[in-house]
Formats: C-alpha cells, sequence, structure tokens
C-alpha cells in the first residue's frame, strides 16, 4: 500500500528524483545490518541494481561507517540503536529518508529525526504471515492444552485432557493493523469469533472488507473478517469477552502499560493473552501478580521490557506462561521480502513517486 504525496509524500519533494545522484537516485545511501550480523552480499546487489550510481555506506550496529556519510540522502536501519541513529543524523545533514527494517519505528522517530522532518517508513506486511501463524499456534496450543499435555509427558502420567474447538473461542485482536488482520484471518476460517480494536474503527472495518494484506503475494485464502471492532475506548470490553487476547498494537505513548492492573481484571480468570507486539504494551507487575494469583488463565509471551530476557526472569517458572525469544517474526523468507520492499521504495524514491509504508509521526505508525 502506497502512502503519501509525490516524492516522499511530502510538499517540498514534489519534483520526479529528489535524490542527488543520477536520474534521482541518492547519491549516497547507508545500510545497517538488518536480521543478521551483516548485510548479505546479494542484498547489496540487489540495492544498487535499485539505485545504480549510488555509493552504499556500510554501518556497523554501532553506527561506524565505512565511508563518508556527509552525503549520505537515504539510510536502511537495521540494528541501530537510537544514541547511534541520533549520532549518524548529526554527521549526515543530507539525510532525508529513512526504511525501518522493522514494523516498529520508536527508535527512529527520535525527537532529532522529528525536528528535521525526515520521513520514515517502515517493513509493515513483511512479518505478517510468520507472526499470524506463530499466533495460530499458540491458540491451538492453548485451546488443545499442549502445556498441560507436555507437564504429563515429563511425569509419565497418561491422563487424557478434554480441549476445545477453535469455534467455541473468541479471539480478541489489540491492535487491526496487517498482522491483526492476518490473526483474524486464520482463527476466523477455524470458526473463532473475533473481536478487533484499533484507533480508527471506520479504518479498521474498510480494511477487513477489503480483505487487503500488504503483500498480494502472501495473502490470506480466507478474508479477515472480525464480527466487531471497537476503538480505544472498548479495551475493557474486549478483554472481558475474550477467550485468548492477542496483543498486535504498535508502541506509541498512548499503549504504553495498555494493559495494566485494570485492563488484567477485566480479563476472564481463564483467558489467556499473547503478545507477539511489544513488551512495553503490559504493566510487568500486575501481569505477574495476575498470573502468580490465577487471575487469568496464562499468558504466551513473544515480546519484553528487557530482551533478551533474564534468565532470573519469574516468567520462566510460571506453569502458565509460554516464553518464546522474540522469534514469532522469524521465517526464510522474510529477509527477501524486507529488502524486496526498501528496493521497491528505492525505484520510487527515484522515480518520484509515493512510497509505500509512510510512517505518521503523529501516530508513531
Amino acid at each position: 500500500m502506497s502512502a503519501g504525496g509525490p516524492g516522499l509524500g511530502s510538499s517540498d519533494l514534489n519534483r520526479p528524483g529528489p535524490g542527488s545522484g543520477p536520474n534521482g537516485v541518492p547519491t549516497a545511501l547507508a545500510v545497517s545490518p538488518i536480521l543478521s550480523a551483516r548485510v548479505r552480499a546479494a542484498d547489496l546487489d540487489a540495492i544498487r541494481e535499485a539505485a545504480p550510481g549510488s555509493r552504499v555506506v556500510n554501518l556497523s550496529v554501532e553506527g561506524l561507517a565505512d565511508g563518508p556519510v556527509e552525503d549520505v540522502e537515504v539510510l536502511l536501519r537495521g540494528w541501530l540503536s537510537s544514541e547511534a541513529f541520533d549520532r549518524l543524523l548529526a554527521r549526515a545533514p543530507r539525510l532525508r529518508w529513512v526504511h525501518s527494517a522493522t514494523s516498529g519505528v520508536e527508535r527512529a522517530l527520535t525527537p532529532a529525526a522529528r525536528e528535521r522532518g525526515i520521513v520514515v517508513t517502515n517493513a509493515r506486511g513483511v512479518f505478517t504471515r510468520p507472526i499470524a501463524e506463530h499466533v495460530l499456534m499458540l491458540i491451538l496450543a492453548i485451546s488443545r492444552r499442549l502445556p498441560q499435555l507436555l507437564e504429563l509427558q515429563r511425569e509419565r502420567t497418561w491422563q487424557p485432557l478434554q480441549g476445545l474447538e477453535l469455534r467455541e473461542l473468541t479471539v480478541g485482536i489489540v491492535g487491526y493493523g496487517s498482522i491483526g488482520r492476518a490473526v483474524a484471518s486464520l482463527a476466523g476460517a477455524f470458526g473463532a469469533r473475533i473481536i478487533a480494536q484499533r484507533r480508527n474503527v471506520a479504518a479498521g472495518a474498510a480494511a477487513s472488507a477489503a480483505a487487503a494484506l500488504d503483500d498480494p503475494d502472501d495473502a490470506f485464502p480466507f478474508a479477515p473478517v472480525a464480527d466487531r471492532i471497537v476503538g480505544p475506548e472498548g479495551l475493557h470490553e474486549l478483554l472481558g469477552a475474550s477467550d485468548v487476547v492477542v496483543l498486535a498494537a504498535p508502541l506509541t505513548p498512548e499503549t504504553e502499560n495498555m494493559i495494566d492492573a485494570a485492563a488484567l481484571a477485566a480479563m476472564r480468570p481463564d483467558a489467556w493473552l499473547i503478545n507477539v507486539a511489544r513488551g512495553r504494551l503490559i504493566d510487568d507487575r500486575a501481569l505477574l501478580d495476575a498470573l502468580a494469583g490465577h487471575r487469568i488463565g496464562g499468558a504466551a509471551l513473544d515480546a519484553f521490557r528487557e530482551e533478551p530476557l533474564p534468565p532470573t526472569s519469574p516468567l520462566y517458572d510460571l506453569s502458565n506462561v509460554i516464553v518464546t525469544p522474540h522469534t514469532a517474526w522469524s521465517s526464510a523468507r522474510v529477509l527477501d521480502r524486507s529488502i524486496g520492499l526498501f528496493c521497491d521504495n528505492l525505484r520510487r524514491f527515484a522515480a518520484g513517486e509515493s512510497l509505500r509504508n509512510v510512517v505518521d509521526p503523529g501516530a508513531g505508525y
């Protein structure tokens, strides 16, 4: 999906080819490692093909460059801390567009970047399929009582357990973007009732009706249809109605700690919480109290406030918790999709066309 107006979606870039290099490409672009320790040679070749004539500067995860950055106009931002990013901004006065290789952009929308008016695009859609499939795996594991069955196996105990069919469940999805809609598509195909929550209810209904995920090549065979979509004020209503709650919302000042003690108290005592978004959406202390007191059924967590999750974390010891090491996004195809999206935007940049996945700095996603 494209966003913004001609030339980065910025009114002062309306001419084709805003880059200063040949045929509108950037004079220089910087690349930091994404999803691996270093950028693959084949990816660098694809980037050079998408922006012929651009000089490519490689950045380390600490922000160290293998060449001058004064003329860098575009950044592919992977592993780079906010501090290293701001240092680069200070040394790269011509930087105008940053593509984040993650969906979350809180580390790219720094005050310095906002002040400069840097255009930020993100990887929305790149991780949709593996994350949605990870969520479905967890919902099935919970409904078929896999954690308890594995515990019985460890105890060498033969004790059949009664599970639930997904069509008996209500799945609440907090954050109805591409990942939320994909989860609705998969869980809905099993007959689950879907309640979704998003900031803009009308946009969520339109997206659900259109059934258009971000990458047509990876579209799901079933339309993502929510039985009901509520706004932020309906969060507690969603929590109280759901057997499984899936967090797929972006991290913004409005969503940080949205799952607090009051939110957890609104959940059913047998309901499970699944988080594949950001750890800071949850008040950790409130969650630990609710889990230890069995005030909710359990939690399946793939994102944490501190990563890696320290071995001393009490979450590891709770029988009603599933911990996965921020791996929901992982598949053999995500890196290819990530580079493909960036290269497509590089061609759009050179042609002065609207970029895909332009982030609204006010909304934070």
